[in-house]
């Protein structure tokens, strides 16, 4: 399962004096086990539950899209040195995810999407991604599926 790989590499990276890896993987689980406690409290559950690993896909997806962000207000702060460091987590983190589908397999699920669902315009964006996402969660940054779709709109 993906969170004990992750916890094995946590335990490498610290054998390894690995600063940066520890503290990425560190906050990753960290991540996870609140995710845990919070479908915990969702479900009024007694026993201990665990996220399954689409769950946990989700919770990388999530830290590496904060990332990003932070990125972008590093650069415009001149901050190239913690945008780097940015940088630098977000790859620790893309190894847990699966492999990313291309720009052409991309555009070829969202054309097949928008023949299959008869999409005209930008008003069909809701659709089409609904459609598309359950194909591609994981696999494909969704802020440019989304420049896509619209683009081929």
């Amino acid at each position: 399962m993906l969170k004990e790989k992750i916890q094995q590499n946590l335990n490498q990276a610290v054998k390894n004096r690995d600063e940066l890896s520890s503290s990425v993987l560190r906050m990753l689980l960290a991540t996870i086990l609140n995710k845990e406690k919070e479908k915990k409290f969702k479900l009024k559950e007694e026993k201990e539950i665990k996220l399954i690993n689409e769950e946990i896909i989700e919770v990388i997806s999530s830290e590496i899209k904060k990332r990003k962000e932070a990125i972008e207000f590093y650069l415009k702060g001149d901050r190239s040195d913690l945008a780097e460091k940015e940088k630098k987590e977000i790859e620790i983190l893309q190894e847990y995810l699966p492999e990313q589908l291309s720009e052409e397999e991309i555009r070829k699920l969202i054309q097949g999407v928008i023949r299959k669902i008869g999409a005209k315009d930008v008003k069909d964006i809701g659709k089409i991604m609904s459609e598309l996402m359950p194909q591609i969660k994981g696999r494909a940054d969704g802020t440019f599926v989304l420049k896509t779709i619209k683009e081929l709109l």
